[in-house]
């Protein structure tokens, strides 16, 4: 019996980790790192900052490769079949180094836009396995802290949503407010502007942090520039927002 702990460490900071989230790393005789590539190297070395900084004595840590995602046969067949490959990766780790109480430190909250739950599904179906998940704070959050704003108007519901789906079928009905994650194309330029106002945040909680807000028709142009500039940068990004309209 394996006993796999997803951590949710929050949007990169130190300061966004609880105790729980600490003790669970502490307990922990393995931390799977996902390792993206050279593309995507500082997601890995941050993790492994962020165990060295808050763990006195950190356990082992391994990093294992992130398969490549092909959405040839359709996005949804693509995403399982991806979510397959990368347990499959988790598995190779796990068997290699022995480990019987392994955890991951996913970004956000595991239970919240994150896939990681899913692939431990296709981990049960090939090993004994107990998970624990431990919350963390969401980018949701960090955003609308950063602003120093309510994430709802006054007794009105919010919509999260994803980028793709915003580009697909506009503005979601239920709600005047949606938070938008996952979007790597500026989305929200494929909205009418009319009376929206935008909040946008990357690398929030970070020493990185960049903010802009302001009515869509003028922040938008300068939020998609300013996204441009910070990935060229760094070499990848995460970013969320918040859309309000009348």
């Amino acid at each position: 019996m394996i006993d796999l702990t997803l951590i949710g460490i929050g949007t990169g900071s130190p300061g966004h980790l609880t105790r729980q989230a600490i003790a669970a790393m502490l307990d922990s005789d393995l931390i799977l790192i996902p390792d993206k590539g050279e593309d995507k190297a500082d997601l890995a070395y941050l993790r492994e900052a962020l165990c060295r900084q808050v763990l006195p004595s950190p356990p082992p840590l391994a990093r294992f490769p992130m398969p490549r995602r092909d959405d040839a046969q359709g996005y949804l067949p693509g995403v399982r079949d991806w979510h397959d490959a990368i347990a499959c990766s988790w598995l190779q780790v796990l068997e290699s180094h022995r480990a019987s109480r392994p955890s991951l430190l996913i970004w956000g909250d595991p239970s919240l836009y994150d896939s990681s739950l899913r692939i431990a599904r296709h981990l049960s179906a090939r090993m004994a396995l107990n998970l624990r998940v431990i919350p963390g704070i969401t980018a949701i959050q960090a955003l609308c802290a950063a602003h120093a704003i309510p994430l709802n108007d006054l007794g009105q519901p919010v919509i999260a949503t994803t980028g793709r789906r915003l580009r697909d079928q506009g503005w979601p009905s239920g709600a005047d407010r949606i938070v938008v994650l996952l979007d790597g194309e500026c989305s929200f330029d494929r909205l009418d502007p009319l009376g929206v106002t935008i909040w946008w945040g990357a690398y929030l909680g970070m020493p990185q942090q960049i903010l802009h807000s302001g009515p869509l028709a003028q922040a938008g142009p300068e939020i998609t520039r300013i996204r441009a500039r910070a990935r060229a940068a760094h070499g990848w990004i995460m970013d969320s927002y918040l859309l309000a309209r009348p």
